[in-house]
């Protein structure tokens, strides 16, 4: 494999069913480099639901993916309201998606929640009006141990939460 693959993905917004193309994109190509197939599915799971996330709350947004021989990182970015309340948002069921959303089966609460459970960190900075950064790092040697999920750091005075 090469030294380090860069990757970016532009999420539409404009189309609830046309979310998860950029995952979809992204599980072919680790599949092509021999990624551990544990690794892939972790990491297929953070980039649907995080573009899902992007659809349903930010009219988009990119998806930007760095493939290293220890590491996947994952960085989605939108311009969207920003989420007020980090920690509220971590919860299990907790959501803010509207009817259209959840008429399709969407908005359950479990993105965030699931994007934590399958990365090793994860970060989530957000500014309310102006839109969310995550980061997620998944370790490719830890192909078979899940991240426990807990939440290593909140604090409304710092700029970012690690999850």
């Amino acid at each position: 494999m090469e030294d380090t693959i860069k990757l970016t993905y532009e999420i539409s917004g404009s189309d609830l069913l046309q979310a998860g193309e950029a995952s979809g994109l992204l599980k072919l190509r680790l599949k092509q480099l021999g990624i551990p197939q544990e690794v892939i599915r972790r990491v297929s799971i953070c980039m649907y639901e995080g573009e899902i996330n992007m659809v349903i709350h930010a009219n988009g947004g990119t998806a930007d993916v760095e493939i290293g021989a220890d590491d996947i990182f994952i960085w989605l970015k939108d311009t969207g309201p920003g989420i007020p309340d980090i920690v509220k948002a971590m919860a299990e069921g907790f959501s803010t998606a509207g009817k259209k959303a959840r008429d399709l089966g969407f908005g359950a609460g479990m993105g965030l929640p699931n994007m934590k459970r399958c990365s090793d960190e994860m970060t989530v900075t957000s500014t309310v009006g102006h839109g969310t950064t995550v980061f997620m790092r998944v370790h490719i040697g830890k192909s078979a141990d899940v991240a426990s999920g807990r939440l290593l750091h909140a604090s409304p005075a710092t700029p970012g939460y690690d999850i």
